[in-house]
């Protein structure tokens, strides 16, 4: 698992594209496990905050239950319109939540806002980052990996 600033240093090109599509638009599409083990998908913000990505939920929401019980997590940004500009980006890690309070009370200071009630926080480690693109009449993959080159691969 890695830090948004760990795929920032192991992948310097690929990593301001998926943060321009994740500041893009301001929701998101969170998957999350369900006690059954079957997806569920919910609407989130994102916050880049010092070495971290993260988000933040209302208390007792079933995407914190979900990550609370199985941290595994799949992220995708708000895909834009129809024309695909900027690509597409997806994520995927761990959840781990925020519970040691100075760490807690330093990412409230760090949002532009205040959660407005009590809220759950979570710092995203990420396991697979993926960015796609079209162009050259081509839909071009580029994704990477904790330990490994940046990949990019075309299909027709």
């Amino acid at each position: 698992m890695a830090t948004w600033q760990d795929f920032e240093h192991a992948a310097p090109d690929l990593a301001p594209a998926v943060r321009a599509r994740f500041e893009a638009n301001k929701h998101h599409v969170l998957a999350t496990l369900r006690r059954d083990g079957s997806p569920r998908v919910s609407g989130t913000e994102v916050d880049f905050i010092g070495a971290d990505l993260t988000i933040g939920s209302m208390e007792g929401a079933m995407k914190a239950r979900d990550l609370q019980r199985d941290a595994r997590f799949a992220l995708h940004a708000h895909p834009g319109d129809e024309t695909m500009e900027g690509g597409d980006s997806k994520i995927s890690g761990r959840a781990v939540e925020i519970t040691d309070e100075v760490e807690l009370a330093a990412w409230v200071a760090d949002l532009p806002q205040p959660p407005p009630g009590p809220f759950h926080a979570f710092r995203l480690e990420l396991e697979q980052v993926v960015h796609t693109t079209v162009g050259d009449d081509h839909l071009w993959i580029t994704s990477w990996r904790p330990g490994e080159p940046v990949r990019r691969i075309r299909r027709l």
